[in-house]
C-alpha cells in the first residue's frame, strides 16, 4: 500500500480503492503507517533546503553562464520537491465514519 518515492525521499500511500472502501482496520493501518511517514517530511524539507542555500551560495560565485544555468535548473528542481513534499504533508486521511459504527455496533 506504500511505495517508497525517490524523487520526495519518503514512502508514499498507493491506494487501489476509494478511502470508504476499506476496511477500518486497513484504514487504520494506512493511517498509522502514513503518520510515521508524514513524520519525516519537515526533516526532508530541511534537508532540501540546505541544498538549496548551498546550491545558491554556489550560485552567487559561480561566472559561467552554463553552470548557472544548471544550478538554478537544480534549485528549481529541489523547490518543486518542498513544494510537493508540503502537499503531501497536509494529506490527512480520517476514519471513516460509516466504518466506524458499524464497527460500534457489531
Amino acid at each position: 500500500m506504500f511505495q517508497y518515492d525517490d524523487r520526495l525521499g519518503i514512502s508514499i500511500p498507493i491506494l487501489t480503492r476509494e478511502w470508504a472502501e476499506y476496511q477500518l482496520e486497513e484504514q487504520q493501518f494506512i493511517m498509522h503507517k502514513w503518520e510515521t511517514e508524514r513524520g519525516t517530511i519537515p526533516d526532508r524539507i530541511q534537508e532540501l533546503e540546505r541544498s538549496i542555500n548551498e546550491k545558491q551560495d554556489a550560485l552567487n560565485n559561480e561566472e559561467r553562464f552554463a553552470t548557472s544555468c544548471q544550478l538554478n535548473t537544480e534549485i528549481s528542481e529541489l523547490a518543486s520537491i518542498i513544494n510537493d513534499l508540503w502537499l503531501w504533508f497536509r494529506t490527512v486521511p480520517n476514519v471513516t465514519e460509516v466504518d466506524a459504527q458499524q464497527k460500534i455496533h457489531s
